[in-house]
């Protein structure tokens, strides 16, 4: 899904909402694990009061993303370590639009990686 795309209310009524409920609470659970769609499932789960074609679409090109990147997300195994390690790396005043720092993170519980974020996205550091 295109950041920029915005959806709204205006369309064709869907005409099976549970359907799609129960998709987008699927892919809700999904997130935890595949942080990469967390935007497009974010965008499509506010219109489950007012469920339009435009919004089954964007949940089935969801679906067509995951099948086709099924190698991506965190996975997570048995650890007989349950020790937290964090890294966080930052590159101060580097964003060329902005001048923010880029920072990007990775937390491990063990040996499995549970949650991180790239260096790519400014964020103003506090």
């Amino acid at each position: 899904m295109v950041v920029a795309q915005h959806l709204s209310t205006i369309g064709l009524d869907f005409d099976d909402p549970s359907l799609f409920r129960s998709l987008v609470g699927a892919l809700q659970y999904l997130t935890i694990t595949r942080s990469d769609i967390a935007h497009a499932v974010s965008a499509v789960s506010q219109y489950m009061h007012k469920l339009s074609i435009c919004h089954f679409q964007v949940v089935k090109q969801i679906l067509r993303y995951i099948k086709g990147t099924l190698q991506y997300g965190l996975s997570f195994t048995s650890s007989p370590s349950s020790t937290i390690l964090a890294y966080l790396d930052v590159d101060w005043a580097d964003c060329p639009d902005t001048r923010r720092s880029i920072s990007g993170y990775a937390i491990h519980l063990g040996d499995n990686l549970v949650s991180w974020s790239s260096k790519k996205q400014p964020m103003c550091l506090v």
